[in-house]
């Protein structure tokens, strides 16, 4: 393939090569190149740690989605401020519960 990664290795050696790693162990470091070091276990915990999942993050306020219907009036109105309109119609909502006794 081009732009793959070769080596003067034959099959033999490299089988060699591998079988010669020590029990228990699945790198073999020369000690030269820092860059090629395994990671320590505090090393890997951090990184895991500091592993963050793609999207939006988790919000402080659980929410339910709900499929219901409003006058094209109602929802035409609300729209028209721009984005938002869904917090908005969210924040009327409860404050109509605050000013309306529960029965």
């Amino acid at each position: 393939m081009p732009g793959s990664k070769t080596n003067a290795m034959t099959r033999p050696e490299v089988l060699a090569a591998v079988r010669a790693i020590p029990p228990g162990k699945v790198f073999v470091w020369d000690g030269v190149d820092e860059e090629e070091r395994p990671a320590s276990d505090e090393e890997l915990q951090a990184a895991l740690t500091a592993y963050r999942k793609r999207g939006r993050p988790a919000a402080s306020v659980t929410k339910e989605q709900v499929a219901i219907r409003f006058d094209r009036d109602v929802l035409t109105a609300f729209r028209a401020d721009g984005p938002g309109w869904q917090t908005r119609m969210n924040d009327a909502l409860r404050d109509w519960l605050r000013t309306h006794s529960r029965v």
